[in-house]
């Protein structure tokens, strides 16, 4: 029997996210406005109950070696829409969020989107970190991963996909693109959870995340920056005295988030 045409696929590589892959599957099912995702939730040896929330939302889970940028090469060669969203798990999309990627990703001059970004935490250092996140994506055309990133398939295949690398593989991806066409972003705006904030603190993780990018323009392999960003941002957990799960991609989040997705859409 032929496959129903896809026209969006979301891969969403996860580990030790069953708090919060519930929500961020519900959202992408109850903000689409035409037609169904294929939801792609691509696992890295969870040692909680992520892939059975996942496949209870309506997912296709598939099973590989840890590392973001794997997980999301490895769903994508499986996905079959026409356009691609790479999407973190902790992050909850706007209503409407389908129309904005297609719209987008209509004009053959752009190769890739971004939404924009709300955290999902009170506090007027969170709206600074926003509004220089979004300022940052628009003047510059370099938004990041949490912000969750769309492409054409095709172009996707066109450039090889993610670089297999352990730090800054959305940074990389979205400076490769910017050969195929403009990076555009979207008028809506992605909830992501504050967890990585709250976890290290706001100065520290922000001056990791800059750390990295200008080690990273300055040639440091991207095995060594690994070393240090996770090296560094054990010791700051430590020191704040929070619980974090080695075993996740950023730490314990929380779990009751509804509603939220439409609240980041109205940001």
């Amino acid at each position: 029997m032929a496959q129903t045409h896809v026209n969006l696929s979301v891969i969403i590589p996860a580990r030790n996210e069953a708090n919060l892959i519930g929500p961020t599957l519900d959202a992408l099912l109850t903000n689409v406005s035409d037609g169904l995702p294929e939801l792609i939730v691509v696992d890295g040896g969870s040692r909680d109950a992520t892939r059975e929330v996942a496949r209870s939302a309506g997912a296709k889970v598939l099973s590989t070696s840890p590392g973001r940028a794997r997980q999301m090469n490895y769903g994508a060669a499986s996905a079959r829409g026409d356009h691609l969203l790479f999407l973190h798990a902790d992050t909850l999309v706007p209503s409407g969020y389908d129309r904005h990627i297609h719209h987008l990703l209509a004009s053959p001059h752009t190769a890739c989107g971004a939404f924009r970004l709300h955290i999902d935490a009170p506090g007027a250092v969170y709206r600074w970190i926003q509004r220089g996140v979004n300022l940052r994506s628009r003047l510059r055309s370099l938004p990041y991963g949490d912000q969750g990133l769309f492409m054409r398939a095709i172009d996707f295949r066109q450039i090889g996909g993610y670089r297999d690398i352990l730090v800054m593989e959305d940074y990389d991806m979205v400076r490769r693109l910017h050969r195929l066409g403009r990076v555009r972003l979207a008028p809506a705006c992605v909830q992501t959870s504050a967890r990585r904030w709250l976890r290290q603190g706001v100065l520290c993780a922000t001056l990791t995340n800059q750390m990295c990018i200008i080690g990273y323009h300055l040639g440091v392999s991207p095995r060594r920056l690994a070393v240090w960003r996770d090296g560094h941002c054990a010791r700051r957990t430590a020191k704040n005295g929070m619980i974090h799960d080695a075993g996740s991609d950023y730490g314990s989040g929380r779990a009751d988030r509804k509603g939220a997705a439409d609240q980041a859409g109205r940001s």
